[in-house]
C-alpha cells in the first residue's frame, strides 16, 4: 500500500471517527489541537485503523503519536514488518 492511500484510509477514519472536514486533517495536523480529538477518541480511532489496516497499535506506542503524520509514520513501520 503506498504513501498516498494509507493517508487517505487513514483521513477517512478520522473523518468517519471525529467528525471533521477532510481538509483539516493533514500530515501536520495535531490531533488534539488541530482536530480536537480527546484521549478515549484517540483510543477509538486507533481501534478503527487498526481493524481497517491490520496492524496492531500498543497503547504505550501512541504516547508518541501527536499528529496525522505520526500515525502514518507508525503504520508504516508496522506494514514494512509484517510484509
Amino acid at each position: 500500500m503506498g504513501h498516498n492511500e494509507l493517508f487517505e484510509k487513514v483521513r477517512t477514519v478520522i473523518v468517519e471517527n471525529l467528525g471533521v472536514e477532510p481538509e483539516v486533517v493533514t500530515p501536520t495536523a495535531s490531533l488534539i489541537d488541530d482536530i480536537g480529538a480527546d484521549s478515549l477518541e484517540l483510543v477509538d480511532l486507533t481501534m478503527d485503523v487498526e481493524e481497517q489496516l491490520g496492524v496492531r497499535i500498543d497503547n504505550a506506542e501512541l504516547s508518541d503519536v501527536e499528529t496525522v503524520g505520526d500515525i502514518l509514520e507508525l503504520i508504516e513501520k508496522k506494514l514494512r514488518v509484517s510484509a
